[in-house]
């Protein structure tokens, strides 16, 4: 049976960030604890949002690392709890925004992380009892800001999802004006990851139309804007219609995403340095043909469909589009570039074959297949 549902609500335009005070109002959230990280401090981002806070009495913390951990998780919690804050705004992209809901659901629940993943069947254990949250991204990739869903490195060091619908933020305050001063590399990569959950989740055999024209209209807006976003970080135009791609995937991979997702988090929790939107880049070409092979991606002409959006000539095409982009946008284009080398295949397949994407792909991986992938992205 397929379960639609659609979603929060969403202030989305250029200087939507001045909104965030009412947002709290709306909510009820009195003293919220603001999760961002220092490199959002440092451009003056954070700043921006205890401007638009005014005297609403707030506090801080700004250590997430790149990849969300649960330790980070704790010392948020630490400083919630001691404060006395009643919900949370997430200020970063999506790290930060993940970390908070990592902090909603263990300021408010007992027992360690893991116990609420969701291959650990712990899913309905995540009650209504979680704290409020209002998600303010700042790059465009990760569409945490509107999904139900987070990815923490727990203490055990596997890479977990954990998903609920109550984890969805309550608001979602997207102001393309935030990304303006992202780095190139940070661009590409995010939109990349943009990208990626935009074809992914429209390749997913699940039956749920409204995604997949969501997905296929923001894959469309990335494919056309993310090297202006690129080369060009002032470029407004761009900037919008890659926030807006971002969010549609996520709003969208509710459908479910499949193996470049489960290698990514598989590989992303062996070696946290590497970065989860460049992995799925990487990863995407050989996803893509081995899903060539799946009755549903044939019988609904999936990758024709997907190449179109693209102005592609032939589905064939799709791989090789993607590497040269990554490669326009200076990215690397394979994963020996990133120091990987075939003696981790095993760990990182290990990881695959739990992770909670592996079962949404529309053709099932084996373990030698995974392998394959994992050779032909080196």
């Amino acid at each position: 049976m397929a379960l639609i549902n659609y979603l929060t609500q969403i202030q989305f335009d250029f200087g939507a960030i001045k909104l965030l005070r009412a947002e709290c109002a709306r909510i009820g959230i009195s003293r919220p604890l603001i999760v961002t990280d220092a490199g959002v401090r440092a451009a003056g981002i954070l700043s921006k949002a205890l401007e638009a806070l005014g005297d609403l009495p707030s506090s801080v913390y700004d250590q997430t690392p790149s990849n969300p951990t649960e330790a980070a998780v704790r010392e948020a919690v630490a400083i919630y709890k001691q404060d006395g804050c009643d919900g949370l705004i997430a200020v970063g992209g999506g790290s930060a925004i993940d970390c908070a809901k990592g902090v909603a659901i263990a300021a408010t629940h007992d027992g360690p992380l893991k116990t609420y993943a969701t291959i650990e069947g712990g899913s309905p254990k995540i009650t209504d009892r979680v704290a409020p949250l209002i998600a303010v991204p700042t790059t465009s990739g990760t569409g945490s800001e509107v999904a139900r869903g987070a990815i923490v490195i727990v203490d055990d060091r596997r890479k977990l999802g954990f998903h609920s619908w109550f984890l969805m933020p309550k608001a979602a305050i997207c102001d393309p004006d935030l990304t303006l001063g992202l780095p190139p590399r940070l661009t590409a990569a995010t939109g990349m990851d943009a990208i990626a959950h935009c074809m992914e989740t429209f390749m997913s055999s699940a039956f749920n139309p409204p995604a997949d024209g969501i997905a296929l209209d923001g894959l469309e807006r990335a494919w056309k804007f993310i090297e202006r976003a690129t080369h060009d970080g002032s470029d407004r135009e761009a900037r919008l219609n890659l926030m807006s791609a971002s969010m549609q995937g996520a709003m969208a991979f509710q459908k479910g995403l499949g193996c470049v997702h489960s290698l990514s988090h598989s590989l992303g929790g062996a070696d946290p340095r590497l970065h989860h939107g460049t992995l799925n880049a990487l990863f995407l070409p050989a996803v893509i043909r081995f899903n060539a092979g799946a009755e549903s991606v044939q019988k609904e002409q999936r990758l024709q469909r997907m190449a179109r959006a693209m102005n592609l000539d032939s589905p064939g095409d799709l791989g090789e589009a993607i590497r040269d982009m990554s490669a326009r946008l200076g990215l690397p284009v394979g994963l020996a570039e990133l120091g990987v080398t075939p003696a981790i295949f095993d760990k990182v397949i290990d990881g695959a074959m739990a992770d909670h994407c592996h079962l949404t792909n529309p053709r099932l991986a084996s373990r030698e297949d995974y392998r394959q992938m994992l050779q032909d992205s080196m």
